[in-house]
């Protein structure tokens, strides 16, 4: 695996979609490409079911956080908004909060010094809809 980008920050987000609905990583290329950009803007996404998929190839420069985007991985989950009144919700099945450790300890491993964020660090938003620089405070210290 030959990266060339330097990495430095990990950071989570969900789709913004209801709990429960399926979401694919074509279903969001085709909305970021919507939206004038090149490409899926996130590098990682984890379905429902906890398996994960690719959007974005990691060398290339993601379009997930603004101004973070040079330096940064963006793993999103499918989720993170209320089937009911659409508001923030941590919504996350078993099997994606598993997928998405999973996924920050290989990219710990790979990238030693990378700090694990969520979107919500970085803009006023509720994205992911929890608190991921704390839920995996120990992951980023794990690997130093």
């Amino acid at each position: 695996l030959i990266i060339m980008r330097e990495i430095n920050k990990l950071i989570v987000h969900c789709t913004a979609t209801p709990e429960g609905r399926h979401t694919t990583v074509e279903d969001i290329r085709r909305w970021h490409k919507d939206r004038g950009w090149s490409d899926i803007g996130y590098h990682i996404v984890i379905y429902l079911d906890g398996t994960v998929h690719e959007g974005r190839d990691i060398k290339i420069q993601g379009a997930h956080c603004k101004s973070q985007n040079k330096n940064s991985i963006g793993i999103a989950y499918v989720g993170g908004i209320d089937a009911v009144d659409y508001k923030p919700k941590d919504t996350r099945t078993e099997e994606q909060k598993q997928a998405l450790v999973d996924m920050l300890e290989y990219f710990k491993t790979l990238f030693p010094n990378a700090e694990i964020f969520g979107h919500n660090d970085f803009a006023p938003k509720a994205c992911p809809s929890f608190n991921a620089k704390k839920e995996y405070e120990n992951i980023s210290t794990m690997w130093k």
